[in-house]
């Protein structure tokens, strides 16, 4: 513990974000940094406590409760409190592979259940997480480390995207030869195309450890989509071992009237043409494209977040955002304790942004969508009906929403994103694999084994547990290597 007291004399603070209204004129990267002094006053908060509940990694009440990767929290903190940045550098990577990913998009459920938190504002982790994998870049710390000895094994690694390359990167460490396979035209998954890059830079972040992973040995095939173009099952017969992390990637559907109208698209399309475009240096040809639209969003997580604030990126005439549930209250409710995430009100960067263009928090929550309107003349998108809803207790104790009973609304919209979440993997390379699905629908593999009812065949990440947090992620593409190395070679020494 660097400074005892450090929790009792320094506030929490965070580097200023770029204005929102500066922001919005572009799609770079929002946050700004904190000099080297801030950061280690920072640090100085960390109490490293008897019972560090940071790095826990365990699901609370539907939540995780500290970090999934199980990062060594109070230890680089003090490494940092006393200025022993390459120390802190090694042992944040001791667990987590890309802390550069973690440290931008991870919700940072660790904050949620620091100590300092019961009665005071948390430590600042993720940003200095961010900041320790930053300052090892720019030093030149982080470099390829191919392994000294191949096993003669080869892997075949569906997927790309957290869970995948923590997966190839944690493979590879252990020597073996590893192929990631990607159906889109670039390597990273939901990294790439799922975030927009004012939240996570491709080209300075996500292609800058793609290179390293190549450098040390790992091959990435683009445009390989399994089970079409590249066939399932004979896999096995050119690898040893396969491990699949093809994400959650079915959207949830709203099948109301007028679902099919022109103008009403998933959010992930969405996002994808966007970033697709930006990438392409031809961001206003993106074919879903928001300039000038009223645009609707409907759902509240992540994925909506990104909506709004690429569609304010874009220039959209207005924007709203509805949300099912209520309002999460403005402090912890009594059923919603610590060490929990907490599920507070909060305004993420795109609803930021929002208000700074139009005035208020573009969330109206308690609402559904009834019918989508078409334009008599076009055909195309030109309304929404919406209507409020109060939740119900049902028989069998549940809750589910009941529509309010003339609070039914039209709203002009040329354009809707559906946000509404992920129901499980496309079911296609599975079957064509014959492996077996749970109850949801996702691949079924026990957790900490991920191995499925094929024999060489694993899988991990969405896939496996569902929509989810890239950290939960990365925590699975690490754990289906060690179980993966331990099937190939009969023994591991992966973490």
């Amino acid at each position: 513990m660097g400074k005892p007291t450090g929790f009792i004399e320094y506030l929490r603070e965070l580097p200023l974000d770029r204005s929102p209204v500066e922001r919005v004129r572009d799609w770079k990267e929002f946050h700004h940094h904190m000099d080297e002094k801030g950061l280690r006053t920072q640090a100085a908060r960390c109490m490293d406590c008897g019972v560090p509940f940071c790095h826990t990694g365990k699901l609370m009440n539907g939540g995780a409760s500290g970090c999934p990767v199980n990062n060594l929290i109070p230890e680089w903190n003090d490494l940092v409190y006393r200025g022993l940045w390459r120390e802190a550098l090694d042992r944040l990577h001791k667990t987590n592979n890309f802390p550069e990913f973690t440290g931008r998009v991870c919700p940072a459920p660790c904050e949620g259940s620091c100590v300092l938190g019961i009665n005071a504002p948390p430590v600042t982790i993720k940003n200095l997480e961010n900041s320790i994998i930053e300052k090892g870049w720019e030093e030149g710390w982080v470099l390829p480390e191919p392994p000294e000895v191949r096993t003669g094994k080869k892997v075949a690694v569906v997927g790309s995207g957290p869970a995948g390359l923590a997966a190839a990167a944690q493979l590879n460490k252990a020597g073996h030869t590893v192929t990631v396979l990607e159906r889109a035209d670039r390597p990273g998954g939901l990294l790439t195309y799922g975030i927009p890059n004012m939240k996570l830079d491709k080209r300075e972040v996500v292609d800058r450890r793609i290179k390293l992973m190549e450098q040390e040995g790992i091959k990435f095939v683009c445009n390989a989509n399994v089970g079409e173009n590249v066939e399932a099952n004979l896999l096995l017969k050119d690898f040893d071992a396969v491990v699949l992390c093809t994400g959650a990637t079915q959207p949830r559907d709203l099948k109301v009237d007028g679902r099919n109208l022109p103008g009403v698209h998933f959010a992930m399309d969405y996002l994808t043409e966007s970033t697709q475009a930006l990438l392409d240096k031809k961001p206003k040809d993106a074919k879903i494209h928001a300039k000038g639209l009223d645009v609707i969003v409907i759902g509240g997580g992540d994925t909506g977040t990104d909506c709004v604030g690429t569609a304010m990126r874009q220039g959209c005439r207005t924007l709203t955002q509805f949300e099912i549930m209520a309002r999460p209250p403005d402090e912890r409710a009594t059923d919603n304790p610590w060490p929990e995430w907490p599920r507070v009100y909060k305004m993420d960067y795109g609803q930021e942004e929002a208000a700074a263009k139009f005035g208020s928090d573009p969330r109206v929550y308690l609402t559904t969508i009834k019918k989508f309107v078409a334009d008599e003349k076009t055909g195309k998108l030109a309304a929404v009906v919406t209507v409020d809803v109060k939740w119900d207790r049902t028989p069998t104790g549940g809750h589910a929403p009941v529509e309010v009973p003339g609070s039914e609304k039209t709203i002009p919209a040329q354009l809707v994103l559906l946000a509404m979440g992920f129901l499980g993997p496309e079911a296609g390379v599975l079957k064509e694999m014959g492996l077996e699905l749970d109850h949801r629908g996702n691949v079924k593999a026990e957790y900490e084994d991920y191995s499925t009812n094929k024999k060489g065949i694993f899988a991990a990440g969405d896939c496996r547990r569902g929509q989810s947090l890239v950290v939960w992620a990365i925590n699975e593409g690490r754990g289906a290597a060690r179980e993966c190395d331990r099937y190939l070679m009969g023994r591991t020494d992966l973490p």
